[in-house]
């Protein structure tokens, strides 16, 4: 992961973006009574998950895979009153 992508993942976070995992399971298109999952993992907001919505909406209008169920968790993984700046860093060798 790079230099820009952490600093993305941070400005995610301070603006109240958490962690979500979606399980996703689908019906296989030639075998439908067999089941398949798939794990999506992004930064998404609570309660509403644009995020996984979008995933979900291309999901249903691109694959051939119906929708069985999606369980999903959501984690904030730092809140405002978890983040202070520091003014100066001190080393110890």
């Amino acid at each position: 992961m790079g230099h820009a992508a952490d600093h993305r993942e941070i400005d995610l976070q301070l603006r109240g973006y958490g962690l979500t995992t979606a399980e996703i399971t689908y019906r296989m298109p030639d075998t439908p009574s067999l089941l398949q999952t798939y794990v999506w993992q992004a930064y998404d907001l609570a309660p509403h998950f644009p995020e996984l919505e979008k995933f979900l909406d291309f999901w249903r209008r691109t694959l051939d895979g119906p929708l069985h169920s999606v369980r999903y968790a959501h984690q904030r993984l730092i809140g405002p009153s978890e983040w202070r700046n520091l003014s100066g860093v001190w080393r110890l060798q």
